[in-house]
């Protein structure tokens, strides 16, 4: 009987020793995944910095002018490749858009050209200009929920002004390269 205490106990702690010695071997595994994911990240980033990916041409700043009428209004324009586009559109000339009041806080025009979206579901808010189905552009002067493309927010203007700027019918928006 005390034979078999003796083989029962040595068998938990032969058990144990292996199960110790399998999660450190996991827990290793997992530090050097761990560690290699780090250095890719930085090799990652390295790479940005120098140019080295597509990334740089995101972070470049978009500068456009915006008239809406005859105001010309500050815009923070977003850095993707929608609003790129748009700038690339303004290096061939002026882009005038005839835009329309819709909804009682927006107005809504064709751009002349499909633009690369991407639609996220967004609440608008007064200033916002938007990419609507491809080929529309959205400024805002009230606040609406829907599927966007961010282009840029009109910087500097109260939501009253906005809306006594863009409250009426036939405002035409125009941009231009800077």
């Amino acid at each position: 009987m005390k034979f078999v205490r003796k083989l029962l106990l040595f068998s938990i702690i032969l058990l144990l020793c292996i199960l110790s010695m399998a999660a450190c071997s996991q827990d290793q595994d997992i530090t050097e995944i761990a560690d290699q994911t780090v250095e890719d990240a930085e090799d990652i980033q390295d790479a940005g910095s120098s140019g080295e990916t597509g990334t740089d041409a995101d972070e470049e700043s978009v500068t456009m002018k915006m008239r809406i009428n005859d105001t010309e209004v500050n815009v923070s324009w977003e850095k993707n490749a929608s609003a790129k586009a748009l700038a690339e559109m303004t290096k061939q000339g002026p882009v005038t858009i005839q835009m329309n009041a819709y909804g009682g806080f927006e107005q809504v025009g064709p751009i002349g050209r499909t633009l690369p979206s991407n639609d996220t579901s967004i609440r608008t808010q007064a200033g916002d200009i938007m990419l609507y189905t491809s080929d529309q552009m959205v400024i805002f002067y009230g606040s609406n929920s829907w599927s966007y493309t961010r282009l840029g927010k009109i910087t500097g203007k109260s939501s009253s002004e906005l809306r006594d700027l863009l409250s009426g019918s036939g405002v035409t928006v125009t941009i231009m390269a800077e």
